[in-house]
Parts: C-alpha cells; structure tokens; sequence
C-alpha cells in the first residue's frame, strides 16, 4: 500500500511516469501475461482440486488465447494491492473485481458488468423502512469501494449512523462476519450478495444503495505494447458474439431463483437427509466420473432425497426415474436409493453423451440436467426452433430462452415430439446449478481410489467441478 502512495504522489507532485526500473517486460517479451488479481467468489476462485475457475478468469484465458500467450494469475490480498501491483510495473493489468475509479493515474478497459450496490442485514434485526432508522447502527464496507462516498453523504444527513469502513480484506469476508451475527449492517454488490446468502439464508437486503458502478480491469496509462488495443478489441468481440454474456451466466445467471424459504429448507436437509444418502452418491462418481455433489443436487431436485416419491406420471425413487428407464438401466427396484443413485447417474451421462460433439461443457451438463426432466427427444426439437429462429443451440443462455417457447402452438405444432413444458425443465436446470453451488462450498470433494481428484474414470469426458 505504501508504494502505491508513493507512486501516485510521484505523479501528483511531479507529474511524470514510474520509472521502468523493475518493471517486467512486456506480454510478448515475457511471453506471458502477468495478471494481478484476488480470490473472490466471483473473479477468481480456486477449488479444492487446485483448478482456478471465475468470470473474470474465464476470460481473461480467452484473452490470453488471442494473444497467443499464456495468463499467469498473481494472487493479491486486495484490490488495492493488485492495483498497486500494475502501478509499480509488477503486472500488465489488474482484474479483481474492480470498480472503475478514474482518479487513479490507470487506464481502464470497457465495462465488463454493471454493478448495483446494496444494504445488507440480517433477517432477525429490526427492519429498516427509511433513512431514520440508521440511526445508531453500523455499516460496514471495504475502504476504497465505491460505496464509500455515498455513505459518507448518508452519514452527513443521519450524524448518528457509524460507519466501519476495513483496509483490507473482501466483500464476501464482511458477508461472511454478517453471518456469524459478527457485523450489523454491510454494504455490498447484488452478486456477492446472492451468493452469500445461498448459504446464509438469514442474510437480506433491507435496502438499495444510491451507487452503481462498472467492473473493469486496470492497466498503467503509459501501456505501449499494444495490450490496450488488444484488450479494446478483444471485449468489443466478446460482446458482439455474446461470449461476455455466456460467461456471465456461468457464474452468477442463476444465484437469485431460489428463496430464502427454498434454501433454508435445503440447509436442513443436507444435515438430515444427505448423510444416509452420501455414500451411494459416491459410488455413483466412482462409476460415472460425474462430481457426487451434482448428481445429489439433481436428486435434490427430483424428490428433495425421499427415496419413496412417486409422481402423478408414475416416476418413482429417488431420482425419479420412469419404469421404462428403470427397466432399460436394469433397476428392478425403483424405491432402493442405492440402485435408483446409480441409475440415474448413468441415465444422465448417457444423455449428455447423446448431445452434440458441438456443445461444450458446462452448457453440455446444463442442457442433460434440462432433458434429464424433459426429455432428450423434446430438447432436441428445443434446439431445432433456436436454430430457425437464429439463436446458438450450443450456448445454454439461448436455450433457456427458447426452451419455454415448447408450450407455444406456434412453435410445438412443427415439433416430432410436440409441445412440452420447457419453462419447467429450465427452472429445475437452474435449480440443480444451486443446489450444486451450494454442496460444493459445503461438502467435501470425493477421490474415488486409485482415482485422483479432478481425473475422470469411464467415459473420457470432462469432469463436473468447481468451473462448473
């Protein structure tokens, strides 16, 4: 931190550049890109396995693939420190969840989001129904956030109101606090807001925030490489080929569907129910290769882990298969958790396998958790109508937009399969994503013997982890 003051007081005062001692070469030279950044849940993540995975991660590789270069990812505590990192020449540009701040001497690239900024509390505190009922509590924030000034306003108009603003650390980590009933009161953005309280369900927004802002990576405003352009152009494609909205969408496109009732009820049923399930759910990773976390949270999804649903259309079991799957994968018995977990793991790799060679992962599995519920006949007739309708059938984002057209007339009429009730096959997909998110920060991975995490026994396939 302390060389990111001096810095800018070098270009205060004296109005020049960083000298280029100790400054590291650039991307082509070095034959890499140095990008400084910090764990979040949104940015950049690392899973248990050691794979690194985040939307800004995800495209800063393609980034590194038009480059023709490879990405090295440095770790920082903070923004601040990644920020200084670029100052100082230690990086070729910072991508930490920034918020655009044109008051440091940097040149920042086009938004890669907008923001929108909250008031987050607890559901067990007294609620919030105007600016007066600040009065006397505590709100914290991350020094340095964009929702720094506009709280510092608020707390002009309510002298009463405490603010904590922390020199380090992350938004997430002030979230994490307001759950254990630590803090009173944190203000933060929508997205690490619902991934929070995926599991913290007590946590609420009890108001919004006056503050919008941009997420955009930083670079030195002297950049003569060439990076600028690169990165200019780069996102300008991203955006007109919907790549920037595809991956958007793998990380937080679905975090907001379920409710707190939804997620509290899950919560309780992972301690209760889950355990006399875990280990059959395991040995379906085994066989399968797919992450035991998934295929539990598509149970969770099928029958909420009851072992004895039977629906109106006849399906049965704990993954709620038909008599003739059932019958085609060999389970004789429906009810016998145990053979129903390892059958249903193979009915969805044998759907995901039927899938086009075109469509990758994760949409691939998206779209098997989509025909798991509706059927592999009905989503391809799904895809048919967005290919006439000019939409990417490959791209998970455009089939949840076309899938809910399947109840149409105008649509199902031109269908082998006819009309189908696609809105509830994307609701139960985005559902599993959840589900899985959730199992994922909470239950460990699973290392079959002789089978090292992250490797894939069986099909060949990639595996479903953390970037999933």
């Amino acid at each position: 931190m302390r060389t990111l003051l001096l810095i800018l007081g070098l270009l205060i005062l004296g109005g020049c550049t960083p000298p280029d001692a100790g400054r590291i070469a650039d991307y082509r030279t070095l034959g890499e890109l140095r990008v400084a950044t910090r764990q979040d849940p949104v940015s950049y993540r690392i899973d248990e396995t050691g794979t690194a995975s985040g939307f800004e991660h995800d495209l800063l590789v393609r980034l590194g693939e038009r480059l023709g270069v490879p990405v090295r990812f440095d770790v920082y505590p903070d923004s601040a420190a990644a920020l200084d990192a670029v100052l100082s020449g230690q990086a070729h540009l910072a991508a930490a969840g920034l918020g655009r701040n044109d008051k440091l001497p940097l040149l920042w690239s086009a938004p890669l989001r907008e923001v929108e900024y909250v008031l987050v509390g607890r559901s067990d505190r007294p609620e919030i129904n105007g600016e007066s009922d600040l009065a006397g509590r505590t709100i914290s924030a991350r020094r340095g956030s964009p929702t720094t000034e506009a709280l510092q306003r608020l707390r002009k108009r309510i002298p009463e109101l405490n603010l904590h603003f922390t020199a380090g650390g992350s938004g997430d980590q002030l979230l994490a606090e307001l759950a254990r009933d630590q803090l009173d009161l944190v203000a933060t953005d929508r997205v690490h807001y619902a991934i929070a309280a995926q599991t913290a369900p007590e946590l609420i927004v009890v108001n919004d925030l006056p503050v919008q802002s941009t997420i955009s990576w930083a670079l030195p405003h002297d950049a003569h490489d060439g990076l600028a352009h690169e990165v200019t152009e780069f996102l300008q494609e991203a955006t007109a080929t919907e790549l920037l909205a595809r991956i958007a969408d793998r990380y937080f496109g679905h975090v907001r569907r379920l409710n707190e009732t939804d997620i509290t009820t899950f919560l309780a049923r992972i301690r209760a129910r889950l355990p006399r399930f875990r280990q059959f759910f395991q040995e379906a990773q085994a066989r399968t290769g797919i992450d035991w976390r998934f295929l539990a949270a598509l149970a969770y999804q099928e029958s909420q882990w009851d072992p004895l649903a039977t629906s109106w259309s006849g399906v049965r079991g704990i993954m709620m298969l038909t008599s003739e799957t059932a019958d085609r994968l060999g389970v004789n018995d429906r009810l016998d958790p145990r053979a129903s977990i390892l059958g249903g793991a193979r009915y969805f790799v044998m759907l995901r396998e039927q899938l086009a060679d075109s469509i990758p992962e994760p949409d691939r599995s998206w779209m098997a958790a989509a025909a798991y519920n509706l059927g592999m006949g009905h989503l391809n007739g799904a895809r048919q109508i967005a290919s006439r309708i000019g939409k990417d059938n490959t791209s998970w984002l455009d089939m949840k937009a076309v899938l809910p057209l399947m109840s149409k007339p105008e649509y199902a009429s031109r269908l082998k399969a006819g009309a189908a009730r696609g809105g509830e096959a994307v609701i139960m997909a985005e559902n599993i994503r959840n589900y899985h998110d959730i199992l994922m920060r909470l239950e460990p991975a699973f290392a079959p013997p002789l089978q090292p995490l992250g490797l894939k026994l069986g099909t060949g396939a990639k595996p479903l982890g953390a970037g999933f």
